[in-house]
């Protein structure tokens, strides 16, 4: 059984081909600045790789120079070999919970939640219109983002508006990143042999979201009607006072525009020290960039009083896992995260937190009474197996 994940961007194409009865990869590859002169394409499979430059002027031609590539490295001899698609996409809102079978309807409910997610859910759009019709017979199943928080309690999701706005425009907290958020989930459970676990995920990378989960559920995260809300991020502010935005627009003749760029792409670790990459930031500081250090002590001290309103809510915790790449990778920001944090039974041992993770490995002391994690995450599989669950393969 082999399923191809498609994560289908506004200029860029990712993608990953599966067998599922070994859960191996076969193949994964990029087409990449689609509608530009610089646009390519490229595929990895073993240890060999192929590459295209060309102009990719579409989607449509981009998906067709994927099965192109698929073809060349004979892996597949075409698409009409797979037994499914399955789709990344961002946006589910409240009608999608779970996995679905791609028909017209779905189609459509994908189309008004653009609103949404104007910048994501047109693109995963144009992934499954082309997919659809250049393999009309295989199966395509799309899984949502947001699905996994579809269990947050009103309580947690709604905020302080206008019950208006829930009812008539949707806002309310949906959270991101939760594909990511499921896989290390349940890569924690099985290493603790307990299917129900009580646990503070971290997706710890340019953008940034923690997720609160209890018996196994989801009942809180950071991010929210948008990926802005929450944690300090690579461009992104995260959490603020909304006056501010108030006061900027009358002191300095804001715009919405000029607000949205303000805060999504000129703001975080960017915003605070001109530099949004966190390898980067790290070498500024050690060369006694203040700016640089004052970035570093903000970014984990908005996750520590997250770790620590979640604990609150949770209560007795099993653990703590860092994911992500600056999660996975970033030794001294889970340092930083966790420092002083014994309180709530988080110690880390520090020459354990020197491994690199190629899978999960066990940071905490003998002494914590918190595992805390760090587990490579893997959305690609994650919705192929969920694409695989639906079909019930």
């Amino acid at each position: 059984m082999k399923i191809l994940v498609l994560n289908s961007g506004s200029s860029s194409i990712k993608f990953q081909l599966f067998e599922m009865n070994e859960k191996i990869s076969l193949a994964c590859g990029i087409i990449e600045q689609i509608g530009e002169q610089e646009s390519y394409a490229k595929i990895e499979f073993g240890d060999k790789k192929i590459e295209k430059k060309e102009v990719i002027s579409n989607h449509k031609y981009g998906l067709k120079l994927m099965s192109i590539l698929l073809i060349e490295s004979f892996i597949i001899k075409n698409l009409d070999e797979l037994g499914a698609i399955g789709h990344r996409v961002v946006h589910g809102g409240e009608k999608f919970s779970k996995p679905v079978l791609i028909n017209g309807e779905v189609i459509e409910e994908i189309e008004k939640l653009i609103p949404l997610a104007p910048l994501h859910n047109p693109a995963n759009l144009d992934g499954i219109k082309v997919t659809m019709e250049q393999s009309p017979n295989v199966p395509q199943v799309a899984v949502f983002d947001t699905a996994f928080h579809a269990t947050i309690p009103s309580y947690a999701y709604m905020y302080a508006l206008p019950y208006d706005t829930y009812v008539h425009d949707g806002v309310r907290r949906y959270g991101f990143h939760g594909t990511s958020h499921h896989f290390v989930l349940k890569e924690a459970s099985k290493y603790l042999v307990k299917e129900k676990i009580n646990a503070i995920t971290l997706h710890l990378g340019n953008g940034a979201s923690m997720a609160a989960i209890k018996d196994g559920k989801c009942i809180d995260t950071t991010m929210g009607l948008t990926p802005l809300e929450g944690l300090i991020m690579g461009t992104r502010s995260g959490d603020l006072d909304p006056a501010i935005l108030f006061y900027l627009a009358r002191k300095n003749g804001f715009n919405i525009d000029d607000l949205d760029k303000l805060l999504n792409k000129n703001s975080g670790l960017k915003g605070i020290c001109g530099n949004n990459d966190m390898r980067e930031v790290e070498k500024m500081a050690k060369k006694g960039d203040a700016k640089a250090q004052l970035a570093l002590n903000m970014f984990s001290y908005r996750i520590k009083k997250y770790i620590g309103s979640y604990n609150a809510v949770i209560g007795k915790l099993d653990c703590i896992v860092f994911t992500g790449g600056i999660g996975e990778n970033d030794i001294d920001t889970r340092v930083r995260c966790c420092e002083d944090l014994e309180h709530l039974g988080i110690e880390l041992d520090l020459i354990k937190n020197n491994q690199r993770a190629k899978e999960i490995i066990d940071i905490s002391s003998k002494k914590s009474k918190v595992k805390v994690f760090v587990i490579p995450t893997n959305e690609e599989l994650e919705i192929a197996e969920q694409t695989n669950s639906l079909l019930g393969t």
